[in-house]
């Protein structure tokens, strides 16, 4: 069976998904899981909501970029959620670009829409998103 999920095994045998094979970002080489870096964002104050995407970038393959709802206009800038990523993420998985939405797009079930976020980003490039 292929779900599209990535998972792992711990020593006791129990399963832990990761993420969706479609949203992991390859960034100089490194697998960053877009649930890890989104729960870690999740946490500060000023963000109601957030999606992590890889968009094009030549010199790294993808850029791990944030896309995000404040919980109030101005209520958090850019360099506040870099400062925020840098004491909770490693180099290579911290986001190398903050985005600003209202809203982040959903899918007819209600899930944030990754795909609709990511095809701007793809549109003219030769390489594709999953």
């Amino acid at each position: 069976m292929h779900t599209g999920d990535i998972g792992q095994v711990d020593e006791d045998g129990y399963l832990y998904l990761l993420d969706r094979a479609s949203d992991l970002i390859i960034t100089g080489g490194m697998n960053v899981y877009s649930t890890e870096v989104e729960e870690a964002l999740d946490e500060h104050d000023a963000i109601q909501e957030v999606a992590v995407i890889g968009v094009p970038d030549d010199d790294w393959g993808e850029a791990v970029t944030a896309v995000c709802v404040r919980r109030s206009e101005n209520a958090v800038s850019r360099e506040a959620v870099f400062d925020f990523a840098d004491d909770r993420l490693g180099a290579y998985k911290r986001p190398k670009h903050v985005e600003f939405v209202d809203e982040i797009p959903k899918t007819p079930y209600g899930k944030m829409d990754k795909n609709a976020l990511r095809e701007e980003h793809w549109v003219e490039q030769e390489r594709k998103i999953n």
